[in-house]
């Protein structure tokens, strides 16, 4: 799949990287325009799966997830705009 050229995954990432602190899915649903909320969580969840991002669920039940950027990816084909 090359979502890692769609323009959520891009607006994912740029907002996860310029942010000093984890945001919550909630946050990243309302700074990502033109998305839906089924669609950006599907992405946050490929690029968790990928090492692009980290992710942790907080709270009990379904709860809350929080989402920041991993420094430490190897995968940094997403940052820099290459190819898979």
């Amino acid at each position: 799949m090359r979502i890692e050229k769609e323009a959520a995954v891009r607006s994912i990432l740029n907002i996860l990287e310029e942010s000093q602190e984890p945001l919550e899915t909630k946050e990243i649903e309302n700074l990502v325009k033109g998305s839906s909320r089924v669609k950006i969580l599907y992405r946050l969840i490929y690029l968790r799966g990928e090492g692009t991002i980290k992710g942790k669920q907080v709270g009990s039940g379904k709860g809350t997830w929080i989402w920041w950027k991993n420094h430490d990816s190897k995968n940094k084909q997403f940052e820099k705009g290459g190819k898979n």
